[in-house]
């Protein structure tokens, strides 16, 4: 009688698999959307025989040059980021971006193109200017390209101070500001109108305007907050947002979107075996991330994000509310689909994977739930229940 041989590499995995997928429902202390939106893009790819092949992005999908590189999926990459343009008042005919790794990849690119775009503007190193409360990056990012940063206060809702910028300008110098939308831990907002009336009394000052929007950038667009992305409305130069947070992608990956004036004002690094030009940091770069975009695009409608969007944030009131109703000090921000609270005992942190902080101002030690697609009522009563339990024990 034969036995069946069982690989221990393909068992290891299956068991890590397994507790990957029981532990997703649970997943409530990060910005991940956890409703894939990529099983018809997987069966269709294991029998396309795309599977077999390797392919690579290296080349700018808007340089009309056709690249060297042929097994590519430029074309596919460009209409994805002019179906995201329009979204943040980008025109067409005047944008230019490429889809990233991740958020902190697109502010690389924000650093990178703010920099370069203001030094040959003015002949001078620009100084970044980023509140304490946005995502770590800008400020790790600034550091790796040598660049001055002014870390501004943030005040108790996670939003850079205006005065506190004031008092951090150097008018001598070109100012590279970082606008915040949706800070790391308590989903602040700067408040743009505020900030740009500061640079306003500094006409003198050359100044490059890139908004971190890699936490709410994917779900605003879809809401009656829209304007706050609207750089017609809010001027802004550039901007990076998240796609595996709201989009439901299942790896790391995102959006860096500017203009072609911003482009066209960057070292283009021709590079000849290449056949094309190549401004942005990165050479090789996914080709399969721009197919699955293109695809999670196809087959979700316009009117699915707003109900994906509008659903979060109901249900992140919804939260804030149930909270205040047991007692328990818990606090949400407007546009935010994060809510933050006094933290819980360990056993419940733990379960629910809930990411720490800690502010004085607040009382101390905090946890926050990010609501997402895949964290419903019926799940957010149980977390809830088990919170009013642990009064008891």
């Amino acid at each position: 009688m034969s036995t069946v041989k069982i690989d221990p590499a393909e068992a290891r995995l299956d068991e890590f698999a397994a507790g990957i997928v029981t532990g997703r429902g649970y997943d409530f202390g990060y910005p991940l959307n956890q409703k894939s939106q990529l099983i018809g893009f997987y069966r269709w790819f294991a029998g396309s025989g795309l599977n077999l092949a390797m392919v690579n992005n290296a080349g700018d999908p808007f340089d009309g040059s056709e690249s060297h590189l042929k097994l590519n999926t430029l074309a596919f990459e460009r209409e994805v980021i002019e179906r995201m343009g329009p979204l943040y008042g980008f025109d067409e005919g005047n944008l230019w971006g490429i889809v990233t790794f991740s958020g902190t990849d697109g502010n690389n690119h924000g650093l990178y193109f703010g920099a370069k775009y203001l030094e040959k503007k003015t002949h001078r190193k620009p100084v970044v200017y980023v509140s304490d409360a946005a995502h770590y990056s800008s400020r790790r990012l600034a550091d790796l390209q040598n660049l001055d940063v002014a870390l501004i206060d943030s005040d108790v809702h996670g939003r850079m101070i205006p005065e506190a910028l004031e008092k951090a300008l150097q008018p001598d110098r070109p100012a590279l500001v970082i606008y915040a939308m949706g800070t790391t831990f308590k989903g602040g907002v700067d408040d743009m109108d505020a900030l740009n009336g500061v640079l306003a009394k500094h006409p003198e000052m050359t100044v490059y305007r890139h908004i971190d929007a890699a936490l709410f950038g994917g779900y605003i667009p879809y809401t009656t907050y829209r304007d706050c992305l609207n750089r017609k409305v809010h001027p802004f130069d550039s901007i990076a947002i998240s796609g595996h947070k709201f989009f439901g992608m299942d790896e790391p990956a995102g959006f860096f979107l500017t203009t072609m004036d911003v482009r066209n004002n960057q070292n283009p690094y021709e590079v000849s075996y290449l056949n094309c030009s190549m401004p942005m940091v990165n050479c090789s770069r996914s080709a399969m991330t721009p197919l699955k975009f293109w695809w999670i695009f196809q087959h979700t409608s316009k009117e699915e994000f707003i109900e994906q969007s509008e659903t979060m944030l109901e249900r992140a009131a919804w939260l804030k509310g149930e909270f205040d109703r047991i007692g328990w000090d818990a606090w949400l921000e407007p546009m935010s689909n994060t809510v933050y609270f006094r933290r819980p005992p360990q056993a419940i942190v733990k379960k629910y994977d809930l990411a720490p902080d800690h502010d004085d101002r607040l009382g101390g030690d905090l946890s926050h739930i990010v609501v997402m697609q895949h964290v419903t009522e019926k799940r957010l009563q149980v977390f809830l229940d088990e919170l009013t339990a642990s009064r008891k024990s």
